[in-house]
């Protein structure tokens, strides 16, 4: 039992240190995956006054 939770105790880690390395790199190798949207968006707002 104690090697299972070892086992999955290794994996979150490595889990956690993947997304982090992916996060730090990814805009590097995967620029289109973290660019904003290119498209400017507008909407008419009107504002009641007292």
């Amino acid at each position: 039992m104690w090697r299972l939770i070892k086992a999955l105790l290794f994996l979150i880690i490595l889990a956690g240190v993947c997304l982090i390395a992916y996060a730090y790199i990814g805009p590097v190798f995967f620029p289109a995956d973290f660019a904003p949207p290119a498209e400017e968006v507008t909407a008419p707002i009107t504002l009641e006054t007292n």
